[in-house]
């Protein structure tokens, strides 16, 4: 299996780059442009395989940013990691941005609405031949938290996911260039980030990549002390491995040094089995 260009062979990493004054974790340490472009180029360095640029926080409860200062801020930082010969993926949910940040050399989309945001998005991402990250969110961020409901969450999530990749496919865009992301956090409890990260078995037929996003989650701390963000790393690893370890294809990261020498561990004793 590829996806975006990368083989899927071994597990590969997204290195995160919030280019806000007001994300969950590291909100203001990569506002400046000047520190988004390093915090990029030293996620590169550390080896992360794809980096993801975003200039709006989805932390739970924010309020949107307008369009003109999303594209202010993630416009230079993603020009010069493109430049770098860096795989860019922008984390954005407009079609606006998507589409100046492709110009600008990005070629993924990552996308917590799973291009169901605006009906534009998913011509935005066809008509560039664009890799896309389709995620699952109920809601908004801002009420995303707010008592989140479900049957069977495992099965629902999947099926919804299920329904976008075809969507996307019946739309032009190749199913080689799609992958799934449900979400962890995005409109779930503890409970539920548990339950889908223990069954990522489900989505083997669906025939995509699978993207998990565990790093510095608040459910960390749930399950453990109620940790601070930035004191939730050993957490993600084990969160991160064990979705690795259940099938997911790319993790989704803030610290990628340390992910990846987990990662190369892991894979080391996997393979001598």
């Amino acid at each position: 299996m590829q996806f975006a260009g990368l083989s899927l062979d071994s597990p590969r990493l997204m290195g995160v780059v919030n280019v806000t004054p007001d994300s969950f974790s590291d909100g203001g340490e990569a506002f400046a442009t000047a520190d988004g472009i390093a915090r990029g180029r030293v996620l590169s360095e550390h080896g992360a395989d794809i980096i993801d640029v975003g200039g709006e926080s989805t932390r739970p409860g924010a309020e949107p940013v307008p369009e003109d200062e999303e594209l202010r801020r993630v416009m230079p930082v993603i020009r010069a990691l493109a430049a770098d010969g860096n795989l860019v993926s922008i984390d954005s949910r407009r079609p606006a941005v998507m589409r100046s940040a492709l110009d600008a050399g990005a070629r993924i989309v990552n996308d917590v609405t799973a291009l169901r945001g605006d009906p534009r998005s998913m011509e935005v991402v066809a008509e560039a031949g664009a890799s896309v990250v389709l995620m699952h969110m109920r809601g908004d961020p801002r009420t995303m938290q707010d008592n989140p409901r479900y049957g069977d969450v495992v099965m629902e999530i999947r099926d919804e996911l299920a329904a976008r990749v075809e969507a996307c496919v019946a739309a032009g865009i190749h199913r080689g260039r799609i992958a799934v992301d449900p979400g962890i956090g995005f409109g779930k409890t503890a409970d539920h980030n548990v339950r889908i990260l223990a069954r990522l078995d489900v989505y083997e037929d669906v025939g995509v990549a699978v993207v998990i996003g565990v790093s510095r989650k608040s459910f960390i701390a749930r399950l453990s002390r109620n940790e601070a963000a930035k004191r939730r790393l050993p957490g993600s690893l084990a969160a991160g491995l064990a979705a690795i370890d259940g099938g997911a294809h790319i993790l989704r990261v803030h610290d990628v040094a340390e992910t990846r020498q987990a990662l190369t561990v892991w894979s080391a004793v996997a393979g001598a089995r």
